[in-house]
């Protein structure tokens, strides 16, 4: 399917090279040497869909999902992944509990709002935002046995992406503890509406 201390110099390392192009790589050494994001590393403990406990933890098993699909991407994406993966969940310990995704306090949005600092590709920022969307929509079924329409049609307008964002929900959502169940569930409802290469069978186990 496809469709450092200092954060002002974190900044001007992190947006783009001479070219004007996004140095993925470069916002990523910013962003890791940022106090912010060593602050809250190791908040965090053992809980169900999170058996890892810390961030830290979280980080490190993302990073070994990455690796594992990285055959079916290229390195420029495994550098935007890369990036997701440091941010996505970095801000929880900030975050208020229980507000929707989109709310300034939620811990999608505080790191949406961190990213912005150091990188201004809009799609990625879009796929910080709405990375737990799909899960959302997934327990709309469970508990309903329907989800709202609207909020995936939404989603597939927010992302242009859908290669990246789809290998970020795998990388995500395949870790010790978390069902496979919801994965499988989007992939098949985006089926037909969006295009990318990664798809279910590359679900990891």
């Amino acid at each position: 399917m496809q469709r450092v201390s200092n954060p002002p110099v974190a900044l001007s390392l992190g947006v783009s090279n001479s070219r004007g192009i996004v140095d993925y790589a470069s916002a990523l050494y910013a962003i890791t040497s940022d106090p912010r994001y060593h602050g809250n590393l190791d908040w965090g403990e053992p809980r169900r869909g999170h058996p890892e406990g810390t961030v830290r933890a979280h980080i490190v098993e993302l990073e070994r999902n990455l690796k594992r699909l990285r055959r079916r991407l290229s390195a420029g994406d495994c550098d935007k992944l890369r990036l997701l993966i440091h941010v996505h969940d970095t801000f929880k310990p900030e975050a208020k509990s229980g507000v929707p995704i989109i709310d300034s306090r939620s811990h999608a949005s505080l790191a949406k709002a961190f990213l912005a600092e150091f990188c201004d590709d809009a799609d990625l920022l879009a796929m910080v935002q709405f990375h737990d969307e799909p899960y959302a929509l997934w327990q709309q079924v469970r508990n309903k046995g329907t989800y709202n329409p609207d909020r995936l049609a939404a989603l597939i307008d927010a992302i242009r992406d859908w290669n990246l964002f789809l290998a970020f929900l795998i990388v995500d959502g395949c870790t010790e503890g978390k069902d496979r169940g919801s994965l499988h569930w989007f992939f098949g409802e985006v089926a037909g509406k969006v295009t990318a290469e990664i798809a279910a069978c590359d679900i990891l186990e």
